[in-house]
């Protein structure tokens, strides 16, 4: 008997490669993608993380300066765009409580202004309320710090975030909310 011998298959191995470059391509898109990804959230944690700092700093700054007569005087709005003012330095001097208060809030101005700073938030917007708590005798305060910036991705705000009145409300919006309890000295 014969054996009838079959003709090679010609080009079939550079398909499977073509097929297997494709499905690399695909594959190290999907990768580049994904450090893409990582990278955006990686500053977004970032300046989560730097907002949670400056928060707590401006409440830390109030708790030292736990006096009546200056509690209220940190309240207000503050932007990136906020003039400084020109303050008593109280390192070498001796300052009162409100001028301690004073220094406090320039300081705190600078800190949310530093756009240089790795991190720094993107037209931040701070709201600073000291609430009395009734029935202290002006003694007890809730504080309430707001600290609001511009983020790099659109987000959907939920019900309560779209209650805040700290800055501009729009899809790329972050907020950040601190709350705090002091009683003070005198």
């Amino acid at each position: 008997m014969r054996s009838i011998k079959h003709t090679s298959q010609h080009g079939f191995t550079l398909i499977e490669v073509l097929i297997a470059f494709v499905i690399l391509s695909f594959g190290l898109l999907g990768a580049v993608a994904l450090q893409a990804k990582a990278k955006q959230a990686s500053f977004d944690s970032m300046q989560r993380a730097a907002a949670v700092a400056l928060g707590n700093d401006i409440i830390q700054r109030i708790r030292a300066n736990d006096r009546v007569a200056s509690i209220t005087q940190y309240n207000g709005t503050f932007t990136s765009n906020t003039a400084l003012k020109q303050s008593r330095t109280c390192y070498t001097d001796t300052c009162s409580s409100a001028q301690i208060a004073a220094l406090d809030r320039q300081q705190w101005i600078r800190a949310i202004q530093a756009r240089e700073n790795t991190g720094a938030l993107d037209g931040a917007t701070v709201c600073i309320d000291n609430t009395a708590v009734a029935n202290s005798n002006g003694k007890a305060f809730d504080i309430e710090v707001v600290v609001s910036w511009q983020g790099r991705q659109e987000i959907t705000a939920n019900a309560d975030t779209q209650k805040l009145a700290c800055g501009e409300n729009n899809n790329n919006r972050r907020i950040m909310v601190l709350k705090s309890y002091i009683y003070l000295r005198s």
